[in-house]
């Protein structure tokens, strides 16, 4: 055959099946010129055959290389296929790991189009059961588009992880220019080739295609020696071409990629496993990584790391579990210094958990199962509850109990234990189980989650049982007497541990009597009349599911609902979705209250309908209520829309009052709305068109919301925002009367009047992938450390997001993300900070300080887009770095000085039709319909 543009090297296992799908995903790709050279010693006579019949099949496509009996290794293997190769690219697989189908078509067109000696793309590796298919999180920016690099510097993940073990091809002439080949002296001499490949290639492109898939797992314990082998000799060569950097980013990516792996994978393991892992780990770490490697990290993972580079199986495991649950307390810790250290033993810093400063009540104690046997029919159960900072002192009288709580119901048993006491650092407790004290009903009843509840001085504190399977052993049954049947229906109770490590009772039925009872009620429950009417409940139940789904729902009511006569003076009011009581909407059915007007409010709820005034008519968003209410209603009135989906009536008039001006593009001026489709956008002028009214602030809403949204002159309303005539009143009473006292809303939160109130709202960057909560741009906790004698920092996060804040000393720090309207918490704050949020122009109008934090305010603008520039037009302030925002804010009156005129300027450019007044003057301009009055 001609020279093929591809050899693909395949290093052949020990099962002919996985070697089978390597080979084919190869010769099945979407570029025909490949040859597979398929490289073995000493192979099993199964893979033998199999790589014999692959051969026969395409013998012009596919060579089985016999290496020679001195040759012994994966890395000599794979050596040998590289010198067998004839393609001008060259790509390795082991086997199991399959090639998507356009991946060497990928591959090839962009080395041919960069002339590159290596282009790499996405691989994937088996992750969990089930055989779930999951890329490194960090290749999400390596491949997060297609480019050319020459400098390692542009792209430190090449050698800095282990992005070169697969999914990469290699330019034939290159890596014989370079003599580019396997140490076969390393065990892991993929992860070496490959940063060697990286530092001798001129031109590496990237791309971001998914290239393999079916990498097998890391075994972190069993390979821990040799991925410290290789990672050391690489550390070497980027020493020896002074890439100190990278070589320093390498080692700390190794502790982050391997060593907490393996740390957090001691929560699975056996003791024996735990102390040779814990031995071996000890003995190479500190040989190969300085411990300031993992200075840096979070105080519980840089824990695990210490306490397995110092040998200690339980101290990792217990350091694991606080990964796996965070907030729990697994280690005495000791205060010094004023600082809270892990433990006398090890003393190194974590007072950024926060402990410290948790209440009694709210503690997690780590309470580990020391003993789990059954004696004369009864469970002999002990265990050992961590005690911190003498939260609870040995003089205290302390009353312990265990709790067993039916899983998936509300059914609760306590049971004082029989012996506690009480080591200094730990709580020593002992129970006996009789079964007499757990009458349960019977198999109804069948799994019981344990927790130990500690209660002193009023305040209880829990500690979940630990429970590992070694402690927790089949020995440990013993006998149940449910109250149903007795033992005819249950005779047995099992203590084991769950998947995530606590104890667990589960009622079985082991005797025969049980057993033949169980029998006979599972017949009965599986014969065929019974199945037939399972089968017609699930039935019925999917109707019902779809008589409620949300397709069903926009079909009904844009084709029935929307015909239904109008109720006069009817109003269906939401704010943010249904997310909150707040807004320019709160304000308007608040003056419509006030001035007693009558009109049928509703208001919509997504979620709970807690904060909402007990007298409102309530609707789920999204229930038949709702679409009931939305079709009869003369008057919708919310801030940012209501379901694209639903056809607006015609008796219907839409107010939209909007929730901010802008400073980031919006509408269609919006890179995102600009890329979508045709369908797509058109989507979005329906639901805009079924405004009749939109309110705007400034002639800056009219150039910007207006014509982003392609909103007629005839439809704006410059009569401002309702919801600001709170801080237009509140201004002019700081003037009048000065600032105190404090609204009410600081006495329920309890601020003092000597702190000084910061409010921290930052805008909407998008909701994470993975659901987890929105990780906050300020360090909160530095703040509280630098400036909580003095001030109190309020965090209200975007009504779209969640975020976790650390626990703080008491008093410094307050979430009020959930608070319904964010215009009493403005007037309340003394300062804002915040970045590119549009309530900037919202709490200008108070003519109090504001600080913008803005660290990425080049990026975001250029990402996202702005309609001027902010640093040039910014009611105060614009800082980058959180010690410059700590300074200014601890001297803020000097901080401010230069910046009062700019922010009364940006007041009243950006605010000027609020007055104070919007709330009447919207409703005599839609609902007391007189003529409407001239507010110039």
């Amino acid at each position: 055959m001609n020279t093929p543009e591809f050899s693909v090297v395949v290093t052949l296992g020990d099962d002919p099946d996985a070697m089978t799908a390597t080979a084919e995903s190869a010769l099945g790709q979407s570029l025909r010129s490949v040859e597979v050279v398929l490289v073995g010693d000493r192979t099993d006579a199964d893979v033998r055959r199999t790589a014999t019949l692959l051969t026969a099949r395409h013998p012009d496509r596919v060579r089985v290389i016999d290496a020679p009996q001195e040759v012994r290794g994966a890395a000599a293997l794979r050596n040998l296929g590289l010198d067998a190769a004839h393609g001008r690219h060259v790509l390795l697989l082991d086997s199991g790991e399959r090639l998507h189908a356009h991946a060497l078509r990928n591959l090839l067109q962009a080395a041919r189009r960069t002339d590159a000696d290596l282009v790499a793309g996405r691989w994937t590796r088996l992750a969990g059961p089930g055989g779930k298919q999951q890329g490194p999180p960090w290749q999400d920016a390596l491949h997060a588009r297609t480019r050319t690099v020459t400098d390692l510097a542009k792209a430190p993940e090449l050698v800095a992880r282990d992005a070169l073990v697969s999914g990469f091809c290699l330019r034939r002439d290159a890596m014989d220019r370079h003599a580019l080949r396997h140490a076969e002296d390393l065990a892991r001499s993929e992860v070496h080739f490959g940063v060697r490949a990286a530092l001798a290639a001129r031109r590496i492109t990237l791309v971001p295609n998914l290239i393999v898939t079916h990498r097998a797992p890391v075994d972190h314990g069993t390979d821990l020696h040799a991925l410290l082998e290789a990672s050391g000799r690489i550390g070497l060569q980027l020493a020896r071409r002074d890439l100190t950097e990278l070589r320093d980013a390498r080692e700390r990516a190794f502790v982050s990629d391997q060593l907490l792996p393996l740390a957090r994978g001691f929560l699975r393991l056996p003791r024996g496993e735990r102390a040779e892992l814990a031995a071996q780990a000890h003995a190479r770490l500190t040989a190969h990584i300085a411990p300031e490697r993992w200075a840096d990290l979070p105080p519980a993972e840089r824990m695990c790391v210490t306490l397995l580079a110092a040998g200690e199986p339980d101290g990792v495991q217990a350091a694991a579990y606080a990964l796996a649950r965070p907030g729990t307390v697994v280690s005495p810790l000791v205060e010094r210094d004023g600082r809270v250290d892990w433990s006398a033993a090890h003393p190194s810093d974590v007072s950024e958990l926060g402990h410290q400063h948790r209440p009694f009540e709210a503690l997690r104690l780590f309470n580990r199962l020391t003993r789990c046997t059954a004696e004369a029919g009864r469970l002999d159960l002990a265990g050992e509850i961590v005690l911190p900072l003498d939260k609870l002192p040995a003089a205290t009288d302390v009353t312990v109990r265990l709790e067993l709580r039916l899983r998936g119901g509300k059914k609760v048993f306590r049971l004082p234990v029989d012996e506690a006491v009480h080591h200094g650092e730990r709580l020593g407790w002992r129970l006996r189980v009789d079964p007499a004290l757990l009458p349960v009903r019977g198999m109804s009843e069948r799994i019981w989650d344990t927790r130990i509840v500690l209660t002193a001085g009023g305040e209880s504190a829990l500690a979940e049982v630990f429970a590992e399977r070694e402690v927790v052993g089949k020995g440990s049954r013993f006998p149940a007497r449910p109250r149903l049947f007795g033992r005819f229906s249950a005779d047995t109770w099992l203590p084991y541990a769950t998947a995530g490590h606590h104890l667990a009772l589960e009622l079985q039925a082991c005797r025969r009597p049980a057993r033949t009872i169980r029998r006979l009620t599972t017949y009965v429950t599986h014969f065929r009349p019974t199945r037939k009417a399972r089968q017609l409940r699930g039935t019925l139940r999917q109707k019902r599911d779809r008589l409620h789904s949300g397709s069903v729902k926009v079909r009904v009511y844009n084709r029935l609902l929307v015909k239904l006569p109008v109720r006069r003076r009817s109003v269906v009011f939401e704010a943010h979705m249904g997310k909150a009581y707040g807004d320019s909407p709160r304000a308007i059915h608040e003056e419509l209250r006030a001035r007693g007007l009558k009109v049928r409010s509703t208001w919509s709820h997504a979620a709970s309908p807690t904060g909402f005034p007990d007298d409102a008519r309530l609707v789920r968003r999204w229930s038949w209520r709702y679409l009931w209410a939305l079709a009869r209603a003369e008057f919708w009135v919310d801030n940012q829309g209501f379901p694209h989906a639903l056809d607006k009536p015609a008796h219907t008039t839409y107010l939209q009052t909007w929730h901010g001006s802008a400073y980031k593009r919006m509408g269609f001026d919006e890179t995102r709305v600009r890329m979508q489709n045709t369908p797509q956008r058109a989507k979005l002028q329906r639901a805009v068109d079924r405004f009749d009214h939109f309110l705007v602030r400034s002639e800056h809403d009219v150039r910007t919301l207006a014509r982003a949204y392609r909103l007629p002159e005839k439809k704006l309303l410059p009569l401002g925002y309702p919801r600001n005539d709170r801080l237009v009143a509140a201004r002019e009473r700081d003037e009048t009367e000065g600032r105190f006292p404090r609204p009410e809303l600081a006495a329920r939160l309890g601020i003092p009047d000597h702190q000084k109130t910061v409010l921290y709202a930052p805008t909407f960057r998008g909701t994470p992938k993975d659901g987890r909560a929105h990780q906050l741009r300020l360090d909160v906790r530095k703040f509280t450390e630098r400036l909580g004698d003095g001030h109190v920092l309020l965090v209200r996060a975007h009504y779209m997001e969640r975020a976790e804040l650390p626990v703080c000393a008491p008093g410094t720090l307050l979430d009020v993300s959930g608070h319904h309207d964010v215009s009493e918490l403005l007037c309340l704050a003394d300062v804002l900070v915040t970045d590119y949020s549009s309530i900037m122009f919202d709490y200008a109008l108070l003519d109090r300080p504001i600080v913008l934090f803005a660290p990425d305010l080049d990026a975001y603008a250029a990402e996202r887009g702005s309609y001027f520039d902010l640093r040039e037009r910014a009611p105060g302030p614009v800082v980058e770095t959180e010690d410059e925002l700590l300074r200014t804010l601890a001297d803020l009156k000097r901080a401010d000085t230069g910046h009062a005129e700019r922010r009364r300027a940006f007041a009243a450019e950006f605010g000027a039709h609020d007055r104070g007044d919007s709330a009447r003057a919207v409703v005599d301009a839609l609902f007391a319909r007189p003529a409407r009055r001239n507010r110039t």
